[in-house]
């Protein structure tokens, strides 16, 4: 206990020191970073700090789930279900103590607990049950502001394994993907400014994008991707995209006018030219299959899980040919991405740093069972610690600052 309280008292004198020698200090305030694209812009960490075992500086419990954190200022946000109950936490980042907690009833559903994760502007805090309850939470107090039940107001027709795609903050929007194609209400009122019809729609989150000069939104749908004009809430064209169980759950990633996309169940993966007025496959094939982890692209190359939970492996392919140029059998997990590097973690709980380059697979340090399993949360990098957690609820936060 006392070594831990050392190491939280060291965490925030580097904090403190970053700050005052002018370093940037990044926050990650939703789903896949403030970019969404699952890349942290940090520096300040070191990528051989798992060599020689990892460095806990806190342990919570959460409950059941598999929510990842978000993080503004000095707070953590995350989601877990316990006793027929979800729960959204906000934790200290210095010791992973709660400050506040609110609850709601919820049924557990198979495979235990919520799945989207918080996104918070640091005043505001919003989050997705798996039963379609979308709520917004005042970030300082846990205070109810408004509350939207997405299946009676809108007509959204909850999925096999519930509602996934977390909440996405956009200006004085906040975005789901609810009912056929998305839901955009006004985040400081709750008032709707477009809902698509009614439905089942898909398990990623919603993902922005530039077309016709236009803001726009893709969609994973239920047998579909969408495009849809964010303002207005018009589908502006739609790709057929037919999955088993309809788990299109891996987000879109964007680039340069092109969009790939992926699920699994031995589907494939495809990359769309979006810059017309129709999409238009540039190429498909099934060396990128994402059941729901999602790819980072790091300089032209897409870094994933390709395969189904419980037999995956870790693949490096060109996003413009999609040719595979690595493929490393470490097991199915998730990843995020910093600099050169990513940072993966396999549903065993083993966690590996790896150099992000197309040349060849290149492990830098690793360290195994930092969790007990299953780990299919992506780990998040947020000035320079680690969050990682388990479908039980275990959330640690480990050093790798330098």
């Amino acid at each position: 206990m006392r070594c831990t309280t050392m190491m939280a008292i060291g965490l925030a004198g580097w904090i403190v020191a970053g700050h005052a020698q002018g370093a940037e200090v990044y926050d990650w305030p939703q789903f896949r970073g403030a970019n969404r694209d699952g890349i942290s812009r940090e520096t300040q960490w070191n990528p051989l700090a798992l060599q020689g075992g990892v460095k806990i500086l806190w342990k919570a419990e959460v409950g059941e789930g598999y929510s990842a954190v978000s993080i503004k200022g000095d707070r953590l946000f995350t989601m877990g279900h316990k006793d027929k109950s979800d729960t959204l936490y906000a934790l200290s980042l210095k010791d992973g103590k709660a400050l506040w907690k609110h609850s709601y009833p919820c049924e557990a559903g198979s495979y235990p607990g919520p799945r989207a994760t918080p996104a918070t502007d640091g005043k505001l805090v919003y989050s997705l049950s798996r039963e379609g309850l979308l709520l917004c939470l005042d970030a300082a107090t846990g205070a109810v502001k408004w509350s939207k039940d997405l299946m009676k107001e809108y007509g959204a027709v909850n999925l096999g394994w519930g509602f996934s795609g977390s909440p996405v903050i956009k200006g004085d929007k906040v975005l789901v993907n609810a009912g056929e194609y998305g839901v955009v209400l006004n985040r400081n009122t709750g008032a709707k400014v477009w809902s698509s019809p009614g439905g089942k729609g898909g398990y990623a989150a919603p993902v922005e994008f530039s077309g016709g000069g236009k803001e726009c939104l893709a969609l994973f749908g239920a047998k579909a991707l969408y495009g849809v004009d964010l303002a207005t809430g018009s589908k502006l064209w739609s790709f057929p995209w037919k999955t088993s169980y309809d788990v299109n759950a891996a987000d879109p990633i964007v680039s340069e006018g092109l969009m790939f996309i992926s699920s699994g169940y031995n589907n494939a993966g495809t990359v769309i030219d979006i810059s017309g007025s129709a999409p238009r496959e540039v190429w498909k094939n099934k060396t990128m299959k994402n059941q729901f982890s999602s790819c980072v692209l790091v300089k032209g190359f897409l870094y994933g899980f390709d395969g189904n939970a419980g037999n995956g492996s870790l693949k490096c392919i060109d996003f413009k040919t999609g040719a595979e140029k690595w493929s490393q059998k470490i097991g199915f997990g998730s990843l995020s991405a910093a600099g050169n590097h990513l940072i993966a973690l396999n549903e065993d709980g083993d966690l590996f740093v790896i150099k992000a380059s197309p040349e060849k697979y290149e492990e830098i340090s690793s360290a195994r069972k930092v969790l007990e399993k299953t780990c299919w949360t992506a780990p998040v990098l947020c000035r320079g610690v680690l969050y990682c957690r388990n479908s039980g609820g275990t959330l640690v936060a480990l050093n790798l600052g330098k």
